[in-house]
């Protein structure tokens, strides 16, 4: 093992790159955790929902006490990310469980624990499933328009949760009928017959006996890419106590007298919505883990497979250039994803330490969509993070042949996984247009004098570049938004949003670039940095392949410093190759969380010990 055999300093800082500040303790009981198929709970045939809370009991063990949870976003980020190379639907339930539905009730209950501290606790132990229920499937942008109603009575206390009509059905995984669920439920708050703005709601959809009075849910909707047991559900006068509003310092007083810190309907959307931030810091940290796997599998399979192909017979793949591009360039993707989810822990701590905004507060004003306006930084770090793991995912899958595409290998779980994310979480494309929107507003600084990049070859290169491409960017759309009518924003706008939308995702690359050049500047082992090194830059060099037509179109890049790449990029790949051992270790998952063929010293002779054979009788 080449880990064991290196330095306990450089061992240290291999570590804090790949899991932050988790030690190693509980990385050995979140292996565990996973690991365990047994137990009075273990799956059974037709037995689902049990298994399924019996798996969320064994991550939450792992995890602080409920009314703690945001306290290590460390900790959750390293759950969630080992949850999803095991089994990418379990990261998804997790997901919703743990940050959307209990984390809802962390930061927004204002510490009402009498009525919901035996919810939270029976969420985190695994005795109901938490669900998060937002989405209304009957028009785009429902976030922005919420119909499902919580009308408060006042002779009651109570609100009484309604679904208007069939448009306003809320889209979720609540399907899981077998086992108690407790939902989180955006919906429209009315007083007195006036409209107080979108806050949520904690909701019992079912109990031992299946679903409870007044809650309606449709026949499963099967979604390949990302199994799990979605429906549409609706309300139906369902009467839902006071303590039950997660009102976030919200309240109505004896006399009827309706109050909230958030000061307008908007800003309350914002507050109410702040709880994607948990989820929008932790999928870099899934990406990361799931792309790493996905390259390590995809380079162990072009170092054993030989090819019988005529330019070579029996040469490996990994032999040939446009192979080592491909997966060597996935695992410094990965890399790149790495350093990024530590930029976005970072971010996500750091808010947690600040209150919320108040009216006239940090928060800013909601544009196309209002997830910019909840966290800009962590919106982007979420649309970027998952259509990256999407591409690498994909292109390993290609590269591995058809044991690219088997289900045992996983890479087209892991592929289905992120690209499903790039709608689900705040829709990435409408996030991109956003940020862009708002850069394009704000405007770009005047054009100076602008020093000349480092060599392409340098980690620091492609920094350079693509902060020079959102100045570019954001200046050209910034003339053009100028020469338009104010007074007709659809007019102006329509016409901007394809180069709109790569501005955001420019905006989001170049965070990523820092994050790399950061976490490298922060690394003191020379042989360990010496390996990182030419990893960061072949990043950077197919970072710039991916955009060379906007970077062209710009004159950001010149036609002979898009012509040199692939030379660039060969050229890293070798500075890349003698550190190849010892980055497919540490990047690699244990054997028996990623149990992938793929993943094996022999994947062929691993694949056919998972194979059954029936042969034939004779004469």
């Amino acid at each position: 093992m080449l880990l064991a055999s290196l330095p306990v300093a450089t061992r240290d800082e291999m570590h804090r790159l790949l899991h932050g500040t988790c030690d190693p303790s509980f990385l050995s009981a979140l292996h565990k955790a996973l690991a365990d198929d047994h137990g009075p709970h273990a799956a059974k045939a037709g037995d689902g929902g049990g298994q399924l809370l019996h798996r969320l009991r064994l991550l939450g063990e792992t995890l602080p006490a409920a009314d703690r949870l945001l306290d290590d976003p460390a900790r959750l980020a390293a759950v969630h990310a080992w949850a999803a190379v095991a089994d990418p639907s379990l990261c998804l339930a997790a997901l919703v469980h743990h940050l959307l539905c209990l984390g809802s009730v962390v930061q927004l209950s204002d510490g009402r624990g009498e009525h919901l501290g035996p919810r939270m606790e029976a969420l985190r132990k695994g005795r109901a499933k938490g669900v998060y229920l937002i989405t209304e499937a009957g028009q785009a942008n429902s976030h922005l328009a919420t119909r499902t109603r919580a009308d408060h009575d006042p002779a009651t206390g109570e609100f009484v949760l309604h679904t208007p009509d069939a448009q306003a059905a809320k889209f979720g995984s609540a399907g899981t009928l077998d086992v108690p669920q407790t939902a989180v439920v955006l919906a429209r708050v009315f007083t007195d017959g006036t409209d107080r703005g979108v806050f949520a709601f904690v909701v019992d959809l079912t109990g031992d006996d299946g679903l409870l009075p007044g809650v309606e849910v449709s026949s499963p909707l099967g979604l390949g890419a990302l199994p799990l047991d979605y429906v549409l559900v609706r309300f139906h006068r369902v009467r839902v106590p006071y303590a039950g509003w997660l009102a976030d310092g919200a309240g109505i007083a004896g006399d009827g007298t309706f109050h909230d810190p958030a000061g307008s309907c908007e800003r309350r959307l914002q507050r109410t919505l702040r709880v994607g931030q948990g989820l929008w810091a932790i999928m870099p940290a899934v990406a990361a883990a799931t792309t790493r796997q996905a390259a390590v599998q995809a380079v162990n399979y072009a170092r054993q497979r030989r090819t019988q192909g005529r330019l070579a017979p029996g040469v490996p793949l990994l032999a040939y250039r446009t192979q080592q591009r491909a997966v060597l360039g996935a695992l410094a993707d990965a890399f790149a994803l790495t350093c990024a989810a530590d930029g976005a822990r970072t971010v996500w701590t750091e808010s947690l330490s600040v209150p919320a905004a108040p009216a006239g507060g940090r928060a800013g004003e909601m544009g196309f969509t209002p997830w910019a306006a909840v966290s800009r930084p962590l919106a982007a770090y979420k649309a970027a993070a998952v259509r990256l793991a999407a591409e690498v995912t994909a292109d390993c899958r290609r590269r591995c042949g058809f044991s690219g595409y088997l289900d045992v290998n996983r890479l087209t779980a892991y592929h289905g996984f992120h690209h499903a994310f790039d709608a689900a979480g705040g829709d990435s494309q409408l996030i991109f247009y956003d940020i862009g929107r708002s850069l394009t507003e704000e405007g770009a600084p005047a054009p100076g004098d602008t020093p000349s990049p480092p060599p392409a070859a340098s980690p620091h290169w492609w920094p350079a570049i693509v902060r020079r491409h959102r100045e570019r960017l954001t200046r050209h759309l910034s003339e053009q938004l100028r020469a338009t009518d104010p007074s007709a924003p659809f007019d102006a706008w329509n016409p901007l949003l394809e180069d709109v939308g790569l501005l955001g995702e420019v905006y989001a690359n170049a965070l990523m670039a820092d994050d790399v050049i950061r976490t490298l500047d922060a690394i003191h082992d020379h042989d360990l940095a010496q390996a990182l090194r030419p990893l960061a830059a072949l990043h950077g060099v197919m970072a710039a392949r991916r955009w060379s037509g906007s970077l062209l179109a710009h004159g950001t890049l010149h036609p002979a410093d898009v012509r040199r790449l692939p030379e660039v990029a060969d050229e890293l790949c070798d500075a890349v190759a003698p550190h190849l051992p010892l980055l497919v270790e540490a990047f690699a998952h244990p054997a028996d969380i990623a149990t992938a063929p793929l993943a094996a010293a022999d994947h062929d002779t691993a694949l056919r010990a998972t194979l059954t054979w029936t042969r034939g009788g004779t004469e």
